[in-house]
């Protein structure tokens, strides 16, 4: 066996195609004819073709590893080789072709920098060649090598090898693949795979190994958007604190600035280490271990992205799923949904049509079937830090989990944040008034004024959410680090969400210093009225009803609002009072005009 270089470019390739098209073949010719098969291998392949009665080497048997599959002579399971030439190195997919076994296809193409699809020069293009393609398509797979195989069977006609092309490129004109390549081959006889073929003159083209080893695919990696998820903290003693992860997108360096999110906090890279060596820079895909200049707060889940530069957060999406279990997917229906190093529950909002991969036409449906693939909109109920799947693979994917058994239910593609439109109280639907400011500013005393002038003079539903209440209760195993702060919000943003879908007002008081936050709980409410209550520091220290400025001050009380810990007032709050400047009753109008105004009474 060769022996090649381990630091030559990878490049993951998946081969599809319709039942007995040749894939297998293709992969067995391919390591053949490269002299990359071992002497044992090959000895139980051709003992194996005697035995079925064959006059000639199979080399399908190289991938078709599985007794089943032998016997049927079809790919059940998708099969994983592993190719060196001098330029490349590659990880083969051969996956199945029966529609049954899409999973597995989309599995092996989820990750595939190229695709090869397969093609019966007898047959043509075929419904389950457009499904192949639709997926490739769909999955972001940027080349496409069409192999139209048999020739031999067809007199290596030239005619039937446009017409078939042209077919192809009148329905690929459907789908946003930027590189598609036609070969003519065989891969019983050899022609056109690794060697030129003297039967097909006409074909002036690359061969099927030329392409391979020249496709472009550098450029397909996103190095300008920076992205880490946290996967794990590392912290072997009190020196050292480090951040570890794949980086799935763009590149970075010592002394770059940084924001940790949700969180938003800002530091500097410290230090990069890959491959327990201290490095300058680190890219995608890189696994490293960061450290900062500064003690920030992060855990597995969070991302780190450089700070002129974010990711989108936001928790209802318009996705793309391609569901794989029997159990169809329904609306209404909770799974656990796993992207990136984040895991949480997420609720099917609706399915909003699915995909004739045939014809490519939209179809209304109630429900997403195994091996269907549609539209559909989700809730998340903790936020996703993302990009959209066009921008980042990695970033823009997910899996969702059936909780029943743990089983792997659907793979789906982030399209964008769903666009809610801005709905009024119309008797069916309530909202959230978010009280937020320093500790002391009044924001409970005035919450507690507005819940009780909209109780006496306008009867509607309330409920009354207020934050040291909160503490105690659904909240009382959390404490006051940003990431225990992040998790108080999205159980309160949960439990306003479904008050409000049910008609209710929720009046909500929490200090909810971080911005970012706020935001994402007004996008998983819907109708959010932010009150800014604004008083300067220095007045809310004077009035500190509780004393907790005083500990704070003290060094008793870390991580304090005020103090310790900085407030982000909020960009464009609905309402803005200012309690050291007008009175309790001031304020209240002020709000209850507003509220007014906005159509919420």
């Amino acid at each position: 066996m060769k022996q090649y270089n381990p630091n030559a470019e990878l490049v993951r390739l998946v081969i599809m195609g319709s039942v007995d098209d040749g894939k297998s073949t293709f992969i067995g010719r391919l390591f053949y004819d490269l002299g990359e098969i071992y002497q044992d291998q090959l000895e139980a392949i051709e003992k194996a073709s005697k035995k079925g009665g064959l006059d000639f080497i199979d080399l399908s048997l190289l991938t078709d590893g599985l007794s089943a599959e032998r016997e049927q002579k079809i790919t059940i399971d998708a099969a994983y080789r592993y190719l060196a030439t001098p330029k490349r190195r590659f990880i083969v997919a051969d996956v199945p072709g029966h529609e049954q076994y899409t999973r597995n296809m989309a599995t092996g193409a989820s990750l595939a920098n190229l695709a090869i699809i397969m093609v019966d020069a007898q047959k043509g293009l075929l419904p389950q060649s457009k499904r192949h393609l639709f997926i490739s398509s769909l999955l972001g797979v940027r080349h496409v090598l069409v192999a139209i195989n048999k020739m031999d069977l067809v007199n290596y006609d030239q005619n039937i090898f446009e017409k078939i092309k042209d077919d192809f490129s009148a329905f690929l004109a459907k789908l946003n693949i930027p590189d598609i390549a036609f070969i003519p081959v065989s891969s019983l006889k050899g022609d056109m795979i690794v060697e030129r073929s003297d039967n097909m003159p006409w074909y002036q083209g690359a061969t099927a190994l030329n392409y391979l080893e020249n496709v472009e695919i550098a450029n397909d990696i996103n190095l300008l958007d920076f992205r880490m998820p946290v996967q794990l903290v590392i912290r072997p003693d009190q020196n050292f604190r480090g951040y570890a992860g794949r980086i799935e997108g763009g590149t970075i360096k010592v002394g770059e600035k940084v924001k940790i999110l949700p969180s938003g906090k800002s530091t500097k890279i410290k230090s990069i280490i890959v491959d327990r060596e201290n490095k300058e820079y680190a890219f995608s895909p890189q696994n490293a271990v960061l450290t900062m200049e500064d003690e920030v707060d992060a855990s597995r889940g969070d991302m780190i992205a450089r700070e002129n530069n974010l990711p989108e957060i936001g928790n209802k999406f318009e996705t793309t799923i391609c569901w794989m279990k029997e159990d169809a997917l329904l609306p209404n229906k909770s799974y656990i949904l796993k992207q990136a190093t984040k895991t949480c529950r997420c609720f099917i909002d609706k399915i909003l049509y699915k995909i004739n991969t045939d014809s490519l036409h939209r179809q209304d449906c109630n429900a997403l079937n195994q091996n269907e693939i549609g539209r559909v909109t989700i809730t998340t109920a903790s936020p996703l830090i993302f990009d959209s799947y066009s921008k980042n693979r990695n970033t823009g994917s997910f899996i969702i989990i059936d909780e029943n058994d743990g089983s792997t239910a659907g793979a789906g593609m982030i399209l964008r944040k769903s666009q809610t439109t801005e709905i009024k109280n119309s008797g069916k639907e309530g909202f959230t008034l978010w009280f937020t400011g320093l500790p002391s500013s009044g924001k409970s005393t005035l919450a507690d004024a507005v819940t009780k002038e909209l109780n006496e003079k306008y009867g509607i539903p309330l409920e009354r959410l207020d934050g040291d209440a909160v503490r105690e209760t659904i909240c009382r195993d959390l404490g006051f680090s940003s990431g225990d702060r992040q998790k108080n919000i999205e159980r309160i943003a949960y439990i306003a969400k479904l008050l409000t879908k049910h008609g209710v007002a929720v009046i909500t008081s929490f200090v909810s210093p971080n911005r970012q936050v706020r935001n994402w709980a007004r996008q998983v409410i819907g109708n959010f009225v932010e009150v800014y209550v604004k008083c300067p520091v220095e007045e809310c220290i004077k009035r500190d009803p509780k004393g907790n400025y005083k500990k704070a001050l003290s060094g008793q009380i870390a991580q304090f609002t005020g103090v310790s810990d900085n407030y982000e007032e909020p960009d464009n709050p609905e309402i803005v009072v200012e309690t050291d400047k007008e009175d309790i009753s001031q304020c209240t109008n002020r709000i209850i005009a507003s509220l007014k105004k906005l159509g919420y009474l």
